[in-house]
């Protein structure tokens, strides 16, 4: 232990308490906003998913949010926290811990350590209560040893930290704007794909392609998943317009071959048939001999149509509302093959389509430049959280 330091429970150098219980069928007071998991990322509040609800007179002050309070996610993704900044307070509800320091712990530094926690996987193994939805209870929180340094020392490692994490938010700000410029490019060579105020030949996806679902989910047993045998792609593994796949969640090549009618081929545009609907990438040489999952479908062009312009015209927002509409079911949002083919696409002639995924080539290049820096730096900041607190 370096000098100066020692270690305390949590429970020594702070209070707690977890918010509201909600029942609205029996609340009589005010309307106001609460904090709950949802609005808790790492590090940043999301307020676009805010709701309201009833709080009594006399709730108010158990269950307000001050400045500088650490918020921690009890559910779900446990461990997940943010600092409250705001110069005004807000009510939270049960789903989260509020967690008020006394004076010689900085909160910034209590919610590195979090994260440190977090990511080298302490936090599930040793303090997540569950078998299958891990919780976050408050004795085993309180419990929790935490570094107690200097504050001089705290608020030296949290400008470090800081900076890092400075530099990450940048890069993600970087790569949002090329998206952006990557998407505005779409839009002027080739307008809304739904208006079509340029006129485009407009045919049905089927009569360019032929459209295919995933296999049956009775077609794949528990026992045909291995681990590094040949990926399945499902919704969740469609990431960012790209295959992001699961070593963890594959088939063996005997499986593959009964279930060849769904290997997928390069240049194939695969997308979720249910869930997020628009969630879609174009597959790569990578991803070549990768299997369709359930989840998904897939589009398999019988005439030269660039992908990647396909692609582009299922992620833009138009188009999103329009497979929405289209979707059926009332708790999860459903597409099948025949709703995908009977879909109107706007054919521009081959060469501007072409044009534009040279376009789009140069600007994917930066990206990948880009994310590699991105996790350049989350790997420093891993190192520099475990070089501090382990």
């Amino acid at each position: 232990m370096r000098e100066g330091w020692t270690y305390k429970k949590l429970g020594e150098v702070c209070e707690s308490d977890l918010g509201k219980t909600l029942n609205s069928s029996k609340d009589t007071g005010e309307m106001r906003p609460y904090l709950c998991a949802i609005n808790i990322l790492w590090d940043k509040i999301d307020f676009t998913t805010l709701k309201q609800t009833r709080f009594e007179e006399s709730e108010l002050e158990r269950y307000t949010v001050r400045k500088g309070d650490l918020l921690i996610c009890e559910g779900g993704e446990i461990g997940r926290a943010a600092i409250w900044d705001k110069d005004y307070s807000i009510q939270y509800q049960n789903a989260l811990h509020r967690v008020r320091f006394t004076d010689g712990v900085a909160a910034r530094f209590c919610l590195y350590f979090f994260m440190h926690l977090k990511k080298s996987g302490i936090l599930d193994g040793r303090y997540g209560k569950g078998v299958t939805i891990k919780h976050l209870v408050k004795s085993s929180l309180m419990s929790i040893p935490i570094p107690v340094a200097p504050i001089e020392n705290q608020l030296s490692i949290v400008a470090e930290l800081d900076k890092i994490n400075e530099l990450i938010s940048l890069k993600k700000a970087q790569l949002s704007d090329l998206d952006s410029l990557a998407q505005s490019i779409f839009y002027d060579m080739f307008g809304d794909p739904i208006e079509n105020e340029k006129g485009w030949e407009v045919k049905k996806l089927g009569e360019i392609s032929s459209v295919k679902t995933g296999p049956f989910g009775s077609m794949l047993h528990k026992e045909d998943y291995i681990s590094n045998g040949i990926p399945l792609v499902n919704p969740i593994h469609i990431k960012d317009y790209r295959v992001i796949a699961d070593m963890d969640f594959t088939i063996s090549d005997e499986k593959a071959r009964e279930l060849n009618a769904y290997i997928l081929r390069k240049n194939d545009v695969i997308f979720a048939r249910r869930g997020d609907i628009g969630r879609c990438a174009v597959i790569s040489d990578k991803e070549n001999g990768y299997l369709c999952g359930t989840g998904s479908l897939f589009v398999r062009f019988e005439q030269e149509v660039i992908p990647q312009y396909i692609m582009y015209i299922i992620r833009s927002s138009s188009f999103i509302k329009e497979l929405i509409s289209k979707a059926k079911g009332a708790t999860m949002l459903n597409l099948n093959s025949t709703t995908i083919a009977s879909l109107g696409i706007p054919l521009p002639p081959l060469s501007l389509q072409q044009e534009f995924a040279k376009r789009i080539e140069l600007i994917e290049q930066q990206k990948a430049q880009v994310s590699s820096t991105i996790k350049d730096l989350e790997t420093l900041l891993a190192s520099r959280m475990q070089y501090w607190f382990d």
